[in-house]
């Protein structure tokens, strides 16, 4: 298994929306990323997350992290462990009164809880090297502000009824 960050959150040229994971021993414009494609309300969800912003009303996420803070269970881990004609799979490791507990998981679901209550991520040697691609990326610049500037522009506009279930 890699230990692997959240690189980023984008959409490809289709306007499909895609997370990224890079090896915490990597640095930017190096080494190798895996995206995994994911729906747009995941991606909104791990943006809220990772950006510290608290939702008018409590996502899916956010009430599994309540559910399991309320059971006493705590997430050990996330790992995506394989993929199979396309179809990442994952596993939520939690740690319960009554032991260990793995629940498989889409790696988005897994991913957007992770990112919530900072537990590690994790992703198989073989899913890295069948599904990873060149990190090609700029090296980190300063436009923070312009990357926060328009996810708070993002988050004006987004209409609450896309989160209802």
């Amino acid at each position: 298994m890699v230990n692997v960050r959240i690189a980023g959150v984008a959409i490809d040229s289709r306007g499909q929306h895609l997370i990224l994971l890079k090896p915490l021993t990597d640095d930017a414009g190096t080494g190798r990323m895996l995206p995994i494609w994911i729906g747009p309300q995941e991606a909104t969800s791990i943006l809220i997350a990772l950006e510290g912003i608290e939702p008018p009303r409590p996502l899916s996420h956010d009430l599994m992290t309540t559910l399991l803070a309320a059971v006493g269970a705590t997430v050990e881990r996330v790992d995506v462990t394989r993929i199979d004609e396309g179809t990442y799979y994952a596993e939520i490791t939690l740690r319960t009164a009554h032991g260990t507990l793995v629940i498989d998981s889409r790696p988005s679901d897994a991913i957007a809880l992770a990112a919530r209550v900072d537990a590690p991520i994790s992703v198989a040697d073989e899913v890295l090297e069948e599904a990873g691609i060149a990190d090609e990326s700029e090296q980190p610049h300063d436009d923070e502000e312009q990357r926060l500037a328009e996810f708070r522009k993002f988050l004006d506009e987004v209409d609450p009824d896309d989160f209802q279930g």
